[in-house]
């Protein structure tokens, strides 16, 4: 079942059983291994979500992004080398204004994704919005600040996490995660809306065949999409 956001201020300790620290070793070793295999190859990474906040359940999915625009030859090889599947091949832009990003499924709950186009200033933040962790930090065990779906802020502490609601709270939010206001609202108007009209359709999402590269499948939704061709040419 969906999270729903919370739109009236709340303020709760969470304290985790020994079966959900147990799952999120699990889950972050599993991050890990992804990692190191994109690490070898020379490819900058990092998880976002509820791996990288700490406050993970049953459903959590493992998100590792490459925060810029790499071959994705390369990242192929790097999860073939390190003999991880690789399931199913979509190219996926949300809207219109949004960067075309590359996802590579490796099983139901884990993706591998980097951008196809440069990122806007609150794309690239969205990550930070949701909480961010470097390889580094999961092998230090570190947790990160980060709002979840249900826009509550959730911060790591030695019992669990504090969450908070961050509606009325943006300003604070961003300062404390490092990003403009300008994405926490976009976040907030973003997860509010999908609330009141339900999730909607993105703009484009297409699987790859097994002979298609995601850089020839960008060339050709180009030449035949003016507004692809346009969010190309952002800078």
């Amino acid at each position: 079942m969906a999270k729903k956001p919370l739109r009236h201020l709340e303020c709760k300790e969470v304290t985790y059983e020994a079966k959900r620290w147990c799952l999120l070793e699990k889950l972050r070793q599993k991050t890990v291994q992804i990692m190191e295999a994109l690490e070898g190859f020379h490819l900058e990474t990092i998880v976002h979500g509820s791996v990288a906040r700490g406050d993970v359940d049953r459903e959590s999915d493992i998100d590792v992004f490459t925060p810029h625009q790499v071959s994705s030859f390369v990242v192929e090889t790097a999860l073939d080398n390190a003999h991880l599947p690789i399931n199913r091949r979509l190219v996926v832009q949300a809207t219109p204004t949004y960067a075309m990003k590359a996802y590579i499924e490796i099983d139901e709950n884990t993706s591998v994704s980097f951008p196809l186009m440069k990122m806007r200033k609150v794309e690239s933040e969205f990550y930070r919005f949701g909480g961010e962790a470097t390889p580094e930090k999961l092998r230090n065990e570190q947790r990160v600040c980060g709002v979840d779906k249900r826009l509550m802020l959730i911060e790591p502490d030695e019992k669990g996490h504090m969450e908070s609601a961050i509606i009325g709270r943006e300003e604070q939010v961003a300062k404390l995660l490092g990003i403009s206001v300008e994405t926490v609202l976009d976040r907030v108007h973003a997860l509010l809306r999908r609330d009141e009209i339900g999730r909607t359709g993105v703009f484009i999402e297409k699987e790859l065949s097994i002979n298609e590269t995601f850089e020839m499948v960008l060339k050709r939704l180009a030449d035949q999409n003016p507004a692809v061709r346009r969010r190309l040419k952002i800078a």
